[in-house]
């Protein structure tokens, strides 16, 4: 019975999994998938087994498979060792829900009808990623186990002790998509846009509050590079736990000043209740409010913003790279995954797999950079 069109999530429903599949039970320490068939791959049988007419077993499967041959030419043929002979793993390192869950799926979802094998989304979250990654980057590099990522695997690589070298125990096999951060300004923040804000925290260096996700996040990354673009600007920082808390008390004008993302702030933007100061990135969203961007506002050599992407093993053989790079990137002309990103704001980023783990390198570089420079570190 074919599986294909339905991503089956075998921490939800690992009975289901085994029952699919036949043979698979379940996955070992090590990462692999225990169970099997009992005979092996490779084995042979004794050459002295004989039928009733003298006729070797060998030769009987010989004419056996000789008459069966027509009766299979016409369905499709997995050459032995082929990729991939097996479900593959792709690891979501964040909770259920999220928008990284929310890519993974849809991903999944035409990895698998495009290849014939399910591909099994897991959430393995905690630890602002690492958890999740460290499972990957013990894995073979054999692209039998993926990662459906985000741009916090570069902060959090920059910020604090992994257990992985995110350079090179990793590389990107796609770069899905990307997007802006959103400048907030609280409704009584004289500032009315980028250019007057750098103005404006010049004369007045370290007087300004904004908030963050957390210590380590994209939010606070992404404000002090714009501090440092713009000349070595003073702020203060305000960690929340999460972006709701720092989106009531930017509307609030407890703090005065966020970078954050477009669908995080939808609600107290198209409720007039903040200012919008401008983009982090040069592509604005379609839908989202029109407000300058860095290269308008002076500031060219400024960029910033989240990214979404699938990630293998360093040395995953080239082959299977290319393969599922070419299959990503057709998701992202349509379906669930295109739609999604749009609805994020965000922009489709289709390219070869060489050029996106360029990207990836240069991206942990800039923040490991930007928070060395910043003195940010997590424990």
């Amino acid at each position: 019975m074919g599986v294909v069109g339905r991503v089956l999530d075998v921490d939800a429903h690992p009975r289901a999994f085994a029952r699919t599949r036949g043979v698979v039970k379940g996955r070992d320490p090590a990462g692999g998938w225990r169970g099997g068939p009992v005979w092996k791959q490779g084995a042979t049988l004794p050459v002295a087994a004989k039928g009733r007419r003298g006729m070797s077993i060998t030769r009987r499967g010989g004419i056996a498979a000789a008459l069966a041959a027509p009766a299979l030419a016409g369905r499709p043929a997995r050459a032995q060792g082929a990729w991939p002979a097996r479900p593959v793993r792709v690891v979501v390192p964040f909770p259920p829900g999220g928008s990284n869950d929310a890519v993974a799926r849809p991903l999944a979802e035409h990895l698998q009808a495009r290849f014939g094998q399910p591909f099994v989304v897991e959430n393995r979250p905690g630890a602002g990623s690492t958890i999740g990654s460290a499972e990957v980057a013990r894995a073979p590099a054999d692209g039998m186990v993926l990662m459906v990522t985000s741009s916090t695997f570069s902060t959090s690589a920059a910020v604090q002790r992994t257990p992985y070298d995110a350079a090179e125990d990793f590389e990107a096999v796609a770069m899905l998509a990307s997007a802006p951060l959103v400048v907030l300004g609280a409704p009584g923040f004289p500032p009315g846009n980028l250019a007057e804000l750098v103005a404006f925290l010049r004369a007045h260096p370290g007087r300004v509050d904004y908030g963050s996700a957390g210590p380590g996040s994209i939010n606070q990354l992404a404000a002090e590079l714009f501090a440092q673009k713009a000349g070595g600007l003073s702020l203060q920082h305000v960690p929340y736990r999460g972006m709701g808390p720092a989106t009531t008390d930017l509307a609030a004008g407890t703090i005065q000043l966020l970078f954050t993302t477009l669908p995080s702030a939808r609600g107290i933007i198209d409720g007039g209740r903040v200012k919008v100061l401008g983009w982090t990135g040069e592509n604005r969203p379609s839908g989202g409010p029109s407000a300058p961007t860095p290269r308008e506002s002076g500031l060219a050599d400024y960029e910033a913003g989240i990214w979404w992407g699938l990630l293998a093993r360093r040395g995953t053989p080239p082959e299977i790279r290319d393969r599922l790079n070419a299959a990503a990137n057709e998701a992202l002309s349509g379906g669930r995954l295109a739609a999604y990103l749009a609805s994020e704001g965000a922009t489709p980023t289709p390219r070869p797999a060489a050029e996106g783990d360029a990207f990836l390198r240069a991206d942990l570089a800039r923040w490991r950079g930007v928070a060395a420079a910043a003195a940010i570190r997590v424990e």
